[in-house]
């Protein structure tokens, strides 16, 4: 048996994943049917989103065009993770090698990364519209927008791909159970048998570079803001209305990654099942509310959507 145990815990072996083993059926069945419906949720919100913006010429602006990169990343997750999480509840046994892990690592952190920068390009279209209105399509031309975008998005991807790049090197032993719903960078490098401090280091500087500046970035962006807006002899209450629509996703996407942060820490003093629950709440929850949001909120946006929605029952009268 102990030679058996090495063979699976060996660095070729297989990932095991747990969370739902010691809980019984009805409960089982109650977390399934919630992830169902924030997918269902989440996949006709995002293309209903994405219809309205390809679809409308007048919604081809730059903050319009963010929303629906946002969108798509949005769509991107639950159709990536979804089949993934919901086997690891039905089938808590499930195995996974270590190379799909790592293949599932590299885009759930580059998800991440990709979501972040795109508050942080919201920002800078909020600066340049409010503070720089006469320079702003000069600001957000194609041109100017690649010039940033590019230079950002190699950040991201090398970033990742260096964190994934040292937990593949690593040698995993003695524990096999990771205690996360997908493959997330420290719950799997707290299984490595060898020393992990290169890992954590370049984990966090990767939070700093990529999540922390990109924060920095848009803080500072709203603090000159909301001077500008705030000044007297300003009429502000319709430029920051334009705002408040980017500040509810920010903060929406700050409470999700702070509740995740909070419960990986306190691991020990929640169950599986919870640990589970607040992983999948946090990786598809905000895919189901930013749409939402953004269609909600957004003037033009709104007023397509109804109008697409209400065309039908015109043609029937």
């Amino acid at each position: 048996m102990t030679e058996s145990w090495r063979n699976v815990s060996s660095h070729s072996s297989f990932i095991f994943f747990s969370g739902f083993s010691e809980v019984g059926g009805p409960l089982r069945l109650l977390f399934v049917l919630f992830l169902f419906l924030m997918l269902l949720v989440s996949l006709s919100a995002n293309s209903l989103l994405l219809f309205v913006i390809v679809s409308q010429r007048s919604l081809h602006t730059p903050m319009c065009i963010l929303i629906g990169c946002m969108a798509c990343v949005d769509l991107a997750v639950p159709l990536f993770f979804f089949p993934d999480v919901l086997l690891g509840v039905l089938l808590p046994g499930r195995w996974i090698s270590l190379s799909r892990c790592l293949f599932q690592m590299f885009f759930l952190h580059l998800f991440g990364s990709l979501q972040s920068t795109l508050l942080f390009w919201m920002a800078l279209d909020r600066y340049f519209a409010i503070c720089r209105p006469l320079s702003y399509h000069e600001h957000m031309s194609l041109g100017r927008f690649l010039r940033t975008a590019v230079p950002l998005l190699l950040r991201n991807l090398l970033m990742v791909s260096v964190v994934v790049n040292l937990a593949a090197s690593l040698s995993y032993c003695f524990r096999n159970v990771i205690q996360h719903c997908v493959c997330e960078h420290m719950a799997l490098v707290e299984l490595a048998c060898g020393n992990t401090a290169v890992n954590s280091l370049v984990g966090l500087m990767a939070v700093f570079v990529i999540s922390v500046l990109d924060f920095l970035l848009i803080l500072a962006s709203y603090v000159v803001i909301f001077y500008s807006v705030l000044r007297p002899g300003r009429a502000g209450s319709r430029a920051l209305h334009t705002c408040i629509t980017h500040i509810m996703v920010i903060s929406m996407t700050l409470t999700f990654v702070l509740a995740a942060f909070l419960s990986y820490r306190a691991r020990d003093s929640l169950s599986a099942p919870a640990r589970v629950t607040v992983s999948a709440v946090y990786l598809f929850l905000p895919s189901c509310f930013n749409p939402i949001i953004y269609g909600v909120r957004t003037t033009e946006i709104r007023r397509h959507i109804v109008k697409m929605l209400r065309r039908p029952d015109t043609n029937t009268n």
